[in-house]
Order: structure tokens, then sequence, then C-alpha cells
């Protein structure tokens, strides 16, 4: 009797061992993940909103960004458009039970982000070298936010890409990964110098590390192509929302 209740419990499911019941026959965590895009797309045009705002209500706005800077951006959008394909290229692999080509499709995309994250970083040190903070900037004293809002609009961003690559580092290699974000938490502590904004930055990569650690050793699983698209769709709405900054942060206040 026991058999047939699990039988029919199954096959009500559409298979063995999945037990909640598919909203509009979607994946139930590619449900969750457009419901949590869906709440931080709203974080996100806050601060779209809150930058545009003032740069409009401010004439004195300053525009520091220079041919050097703009390259950069350029450099670092084509990282992540470049990304968006691997990642694309990642699922499709996962569709056919590619595991190899999934696994490098994913390293691919990681080492994309990655390279925005550095690029984003010496971005970064070289406006506060210039002696922009979060409450001024050396441009346009008497407009004191431009520093805040550039901040905190880019650098949740980066917070983003880089939970983005742990995501897929996760992914990608599971219980391997541990040692090797281990080992550049390390090397990013004991190198980068103390007084460098990033060395406290670095401690994210350490959340991450006990957040994987916890995450892999309670629920360990083999991940499948449902969880490959579900990262991809975290990584391509990254990817957009970048496509919003760089024009109105970086385009918009170039030095002519």
């Amino acid at each position: 009797m026991a058999d047939v209740v699990l039988d029919h419990t199954a096959a009500s499911h559409g298979a063995a061992g999945q037990y909640e019941a598919p909203l509009f026959g979607a994946y139930s965590k590619k449900v969750g993940m457009w419901l949590f895009l869906a709440s931080d797309s709203l974080t996100f045009g806050a601060l779209l909103v809150a930058f545009s705002y003032n740069r409009l209500s401010n004439p004195a706005w300053p525009t520091p960004f220079r041919v050097e800077s703009i390259t950069n951006a350029s450099i670092m959008t084509a990282c992540l458009l470049s990304s968006s394909l691997t990642m694309v290229l990642a699922v499709f692999a996962a569709q056919r039970h590619d595991r190899a080509w999934t696994r490098n499709w994913l390293l691919a995309t990681m080492v994309f982000g990655t390279a925005f994250i550095v690029l984003h970083g010496m971005e970064w040190s070289h406006l506060i070298h210039e002696g922009m903070t979060p409450f001024g900037n050396p441009w346009a004293p008497t407009v004191p936010q431009f520093g805040g809002t550039f901040f905190t609009l880019t650098g949740m961003h980066m917070l983003h890409v880089t939970i983005g690559v742990i995501y897929l580092g996760v992914i990608a290699l599971r219980k391997w990964f541990l040692p090797i974000l281990g080992a550049i938490w390390l090397v990013g502590f004991f190198v980068i110098p103390s007084d460098n904004v990033f060395h406290y930055g670095i401690h994210v990569l350490l959340v991450g590390l006990i957040v994987a650690t916890v995450i892999l050793f309670l629920k360990p699983k083999d991940y499948d192509a449902h969880d490959v698209e579900v990262s991809g769709l975290y990584w391509h709405f990254v990817d957009l929302v970048w496509m919003f900054i760089f024009p109105l942060v970086y385009l918009m206040s170039t030095k002519i």
C-alpha cells in the first residue's frame, strides 16, 4: 500500500523526489530566481533613479572621466558581453549533458567576470588616488554627492558580479572550488596593502567561502542543466544592469 502511495505521489509531481508542484510549468528554482531578480531590479532601479536625479538637479555635476577611463570601461563592457555569450554556451552544453564543456564555458564566464572586477578595481583605485571619496570629489566640491552615488551604484554592481563568479564556481567545480577561493582570499589579504580600500573588500571572498562551504557540505549535489540555467539568469541580469550603468555613469560624465 505504501508503494502505491509513493508511486502516486511521484507521478503527480512528475518525478520521484520532486516535492513541490511547478508554478506555471516552470522549474521551482527558476521561479525563485525570477522573484529574486524582480526584487533586486527594484534596488538597482532606485540607485539609478537617485543617480539620475542628482545629476539633473546639479548643473555643476562633474565630468571626470577621460579617454583612459572610457577605454577601461569599454573593455569592462566587452568582458561582460563576452561572458554572456559563454554563459549561453554553458547552458547549451548542459542541456546536451556535456559535462566537460559545461564546466569549460562556466570557467570562461568566470574569467571574464574576474577581469571585469579587476578592471573596475583599477578604475576605483585611480579615482581614489585623484582624491575622490564617498563624501566628495576634487572636480566639483559643491557636489559632494557625486562620490557617494558613484561608489554606491558601481560598488553594488561589482558586489553582484563577485557573488556571480563565486556562484558559477560552485556550480562548475563544487567542493574543488573551496580551496581555490580560500587561496585567492589569502593571497589578496596579504598582497593588497592595508591602506588600500580593497584590502577590506577582499573579505567579500571570505564571506562567499563560508556560505559556499555551508551549502556544499549541508546539501552536496551534482548540479544539472536546470541549475546551470538558473545561474545563467542571475548572470545575464548582472550584465543587463551594467548596460544601464555604463552609459549613464561613464558616457554621460565624460570630459570633453
